[in-house]
């Protein structure tokens, strides 16, 4: 009964209201409030502040700004293994897999399409099918940027408008078609295992999400939006592998998508697997 009030009213909500409000109090400068706020969530969710390279709780000009908080060098060793495909963020692997019959596996029998995670786009969605998907969940105690899980070209980013339901494994397990229906930002690059994807899912209460490249992504209007950076347009942008590719300001969940016969994910990793940004989450296929 917890369980269906708790999915039932994620679909009464007002989502974006909702996070806007968040959003408006995650960016507070008032010295009290936003110190009270940080302590509290720092020690509600375990937050280990030995890793960041600012400790001292107070020094955070706002929430957002702890939430996102840069870790020291070397906290986060990139594998160095021939071929390695890295984890990209920390927290949890949600699943892991083969995209079949142009569908990725969310949970308890669920399951949603490539082309709709992808923006609709069934050419842009085509170089994936039969390919790996890698779906990774950041809990609220995770560092929230993520990384390259392989150098790569950026050809093009889509804004995908959509609810924001709650991305744990509840509503995973309750929600069909989820992970395309939250809204989202897909980063499509060329790499040297051929297209890659990765996607920036965003869910309840997430103010929003950032790239390197474009900052924050917030287009005026809740309506799919796509840009080009190819020699055409804005000119590529190269990533290296384990380099920062954006951040979520209130956490949530990104996908990895390949090519068939690629990638091959590491043995060891499962579904509720504990992952680490730059550990080693599969292999290129020879």
């Amino acid at each position: 009964m917890k369980q269906r009030l708790f999915i039932l009213s994620q679909y009464l909500l007002p989502h974006h209201l909702l996070s806007r409000l968040i959003g408006c109090v995650a960016e507070c400068r008032i010295g009290w409030l936003k110190n009270r706020l940080i302590a509290w969530f720092a020690k509600q969710y375990r937050v280990d502040m030995s890793e960041a390279q600012v400790e001292d709780l107070s020094a955070y000009e706002h929430f957002n700004a702890f939430f996102t908080r840069a870790l020291k060098e070397g906290t986060r060793p990139l594998d160095e293994t021939p071929g390695a495909i890295l984890c990209p963020a920390d927290g949890a692997i949600s699943q892991l897999g083969v995209i079949e019959h142009g569908r990725l596996f969310q949970a308890k029998g669920h399951s949603f399409s490539a082309t709709e995670l992808l923006g609709g786009d069934a050419e842009r969605a085509a170089p994936f099918m039969g390919g790996q998907f890698a779906t990774v969940y950041l809990s609220p105690k995770d560092y929230h940027r993520v990384h390259m899980p392989l150098a790569g070209t950026l050809k093009e980013m889509v804004y995908v408008p959509g609810r924001l339901f709650s991305v744990n494994q509840t509503t995973a397990e309750n929600v069909p078609e989820l992970f395309a229906r939250n809204e989202r930002v897909v980063c499509l690059f060329d790499t040297d295992r051929g297209p890659m994807a990765v996607v920036l899912v965003g869910a309840m209460i997430v103010a929003s999400v950032e790239t390197v490249w474009a900052g924050l992504v917030t287009p005026p209007k809740r309506e799919l939006k796509s840009t080009r950076y190819d020699a055409e347009s804005r000119g590529p942008i190269e990533l290296a592998k384990g380099a920062e590719l954006g951040r979520f300001k209130l956490g949530s969940t990104a996908i990895v998508l390949f090519g068939p016969q690629q990638v091959q994910w590491a043995e060891e990793l499962t579904a509720g697997s504990t992952v680490r940004m730059g550990q080693l989450l599969g292999n290129a296929q020879l």
